[in-house]
């Protein structure tokens, strides 16, 4: 950071791999100290060439990303995932300033490194060492199979923006950040400014790793208006935020006729369903009420993942009320999150707090009752450990909010940011279903239910109106990564009002960032274009037998056929004896002949495969150093006593291992009969020594 004329540092961006500041005397926006107020960082962007970062990316970042398949860049984001992993207390200390605890830094801070090892761990095991990714099997469109065709995925040739809220300025980041790199598009980071200061520690930190390319990263930190501006259909932006913000960037002209790719991950009121069988003293009730007041108090509940309406039967209103008063009481210590005992912090600025207070209420004018809590300034542990009101800060007691009629519109449409969550009573599982249906759309709702009926019913009722389910028993209250805790193999995001995003979902948000096409051509063509071997492009036999081929001598499209081998009734009654497997298309020659499938005896399956191993197979210790299994077997033509086999096989996908010294090799295996007939197809499996 750079000093500035008022005295105070400016926090700076990254752009076109250096850190930049504005030139001259720069006030800038304050960013102030949740918990006392006292300005710790300035935020201006005045005179920064936007134009320039995105053309920065869109050539540096593209090109030297381009220079690494998916399984380079998934093993990158695992070292820098180690490298955070090791200097995380310095983030944890800065992100106190935000008003997060120790807990909200696990989420935030040990989250967002989470992310980048799932992604270093799927990006390696779930994609090809390539840059193109097959979808799905190749069509046939000629009769003689000269003319097929295929989708596939690359990397969209633009940037990837993201746009983020306050409330997780390290998790925001590299939950968005892990599957652009994967795909290989470059990103820029737009951080909130309350918290953007925390978001530049981290990019700071990944810089000094120097593990990433060049122009794989940028960040700008502090107003971008003009953003975008500079995009179009190349590039992707993904929002978190207000639905009024992310609605204003959906009317920019260059998404609505420039073709921005924009997904938006927005105000969500998500709902927590209390089951009819999940009264007070159940392990459901206390799961319900811990998951409630967790939501209301982690991040001082300004999570867009957290409870807003518990919907819960009727005649268990009061209960609950009372049960998650008694928890607050019990649990939850409001103050500095550098003092001792603390359990929630300060909100993340003295407007969000005024936001908050406001929402709150306009809900109590519009109909709420104040069931537990106060809109009055706490007191609260300060730093130094004494217990006072602190002005300055924005400190608010956790409120829960219950209402006579479960219909107001104000319960379901107003959202209050901030350690608030309000309790609705239902009739029955119709009415539960009704009501969580009324936000219009939500990240993630919990049922809480040990009742399979109840659970069936409630979920598929409210599936299609939320991201994510989770369903809370007494099986899994222990292990469950809880409500609002998204997870990067899992979908985050939801429909209508929460933003119609789909975040994470494992690889699902890689191929977020890339082009789906379809590809018509030969079957050699294809085969050159995706790296993958198809069906009745060249094949080379003879000479060396493929499985004497190490990695590095082995090209796709190299085959062998075998020999025919006959089949007699004795060897499939003696596979049938030896084995156990004594269906009667295997030893009745009356019943077999009597099933339209079969003309007789037929041979097992399994004992083709075998064969067919025995007849590909080359015997001595060579590359080929295991078997690993079979994928797509399929049985065709049946095989009779007196028919006989033989297999082809080609290498169709070479994978190599970037950190080990063999790789994997899918063979397409062809069992055929006398009369060419294809008897059965499959993929073998196996690992070759480079």
């Amino acid at each position: 950071m750079t000093s500035t004329a008022v005295g105070v540092e400016i926090v700076p961006s990254f752009v076109q791999d250096a850190w930049w500041t504005p030139e001259g005397d720069v006030a800038g926006a304050e960013v102030r100290d949740a918990s006392t107020g006292a300005v710790i960082a300035r935020v201006s962007t005045e005179g920064l060439d936007l134009a320039a970062v995105v053309e920065h990316g869109r050539t540096v970042g593209q090109a030297e990303l381009g220079k690494l398949t998916f399984h380079q860049r998934a093993l990158k984001l695992k070292e820098l995932a180690q490298y955070l992993n090791g200097r995380r207390e310095a983030l944890y200390e800065l992100s106190h300033r935000t008003g997060a605890t120790k807990i909200d830094n696990m989420i935030d801070v040990d989250g967002g490194i989470g992310v980048l090892f799932t992604f270093g761990s799927k990006g390696r095991r779930e994609l090809p060492n390539a840059q193109v990714i097959v979808d799905g099997p190749a069509e046939q469109l000629s009769k003689d199979g000269s003319f097929i065709g295929e989708h596939i995925y690359t990397r969209i040739p633009g940037v990837a923006v993201q746009i983020n809220a306050f409330n997780f300025p390290i998790w925001g980041m590299l939950e968005k950040f892990a599957p652009a790199f994967v795909a290989g598009v470059p990103t820029i980071v737009k951080p909130a400014t309350p918290t953007g200061y925390v978001a530049a520690a981290a990019v700071k930190l990944i810089v000094e790793s120097n593990i990433l390319p060049a122009g794989s990263l940028q960040l700008v930190s502090g107003s971008a208006r003009d953003l975008l501006d500079h995009l179009d259909y190349r590039d992707a932006v993904s929002f978190t935020g207000s639905a009024s913000t992310a609605n204003t960037l959906k009317s920019h002209p260059n998404v609505g006729r420039g073709g921005i790719r924009f997904t938006s991950e927005a105000d969500s009121l998500n709902a927590a369903i209390l089951g009819p069988d999940a009264v007070p003293g159940t392990p459901e009730f206390d799961a319900f009420v811990k998951s409630l007041v967790t939501e209301m108090t982690a991040k001082a509940g300004q999570k867009c993942t957290s409870i807003r309406r518990a919907i819960v039967p009727q005649a268990l209103v009061d209960d609950l009320v009372a049960a998650v008063g008694a928890r607050i009481q019990e649990r939850v210590v409001v103050g500095d999150p550098r003092a001792e005992g603390v359990t929630m912090g300060a909100l993340a600025s003295l407007e969000q707090l005024r936001d908050v207070r406001a929402a709150v209420q306009a809900m109590l004018d519009a109909g709420g009752e104040l069931a537990y809590g106060t809109l009055d300034s706490p007191k609260v542990t300060q730093a130094d450990g004494s217990v006072g009101v602190v002005e300055d800060g924005a400190f608010m007691a956790p409120v829960l909010l219950k209402w006579a009629d479960p219909d107001a519109e104000a319960v379901h449409s107003l959202e209050a940011f901030g350690p608030v969550s309000s309790v609705i009573g239902y009739e029955d599982l119709d009415d539960a279903v009704r009501l969580a249906a009324k936000g219009s759309g939500s990240l993630v709702a919990t049922v809480a239910t040990n009742d399979p009926a109840a659970a069936q019913a409630l979920v598929t009722g409210i599936a299609a109106h939320h991201g994510r389910v989770l369903v809370l028993n007494r099986e899994d209250a222990r292990t469950s990564t809880g409500h609002g805790s998204p997870v990067p193999h899992l979908i985050h995001g939801g429909p209508g009002r929460a933003g119609g995003g789909e975040e994470l979902g494992g690889i699902r948000s890689v191929l977020h960032h890339m082009q789906r096409t379809a590809i018509q051509g030969s079957p050699n063509m294809l085969t050159a274009v995706t790296g993958v071997w198809h069906t009745g492009a060249d094949q080379r036999f003879g000479g060396v037998h493929p499985f004497r081929k190490h990695l590095s001598e082995l090209k796709i499209g190299d085959a062998f056929r075998s020999e025919l081998r006959q089949v007699t009734l004795e060897d499939i009654s003696a596979f049938a004896n030896e084995t156990g497997d004594t269906f009667y298309a295997h030893t009745n020659q009356e019943a077999a002949e009597a099933n339209p499938f079969f003309p007789g005896i037929v041979a097992h399956g399994y004992l083709l495969l075998s064969w067919a191993a025995g007849l590909f197979v080359e015997p001595a210790p060579g590359p080929v150093l295991a078997n690993y299994g079979l994928e797509n077997l399929r049985f065709i033509t049946p095989v009779a006593a007196g028919d006989s086999i033989r297999v082809t096989i080609t290498a169709k996908k070479i994978t190599p291992r970037e950190t080990d010294e063999y790789g994997e090799v899918a063979w397409d295996a062809v069992i055929t009969n006398q009369d060419d007939e294809v008897v059965a197809t499959y993929d073998v499996l196996t690992l070759v020594a480079k």
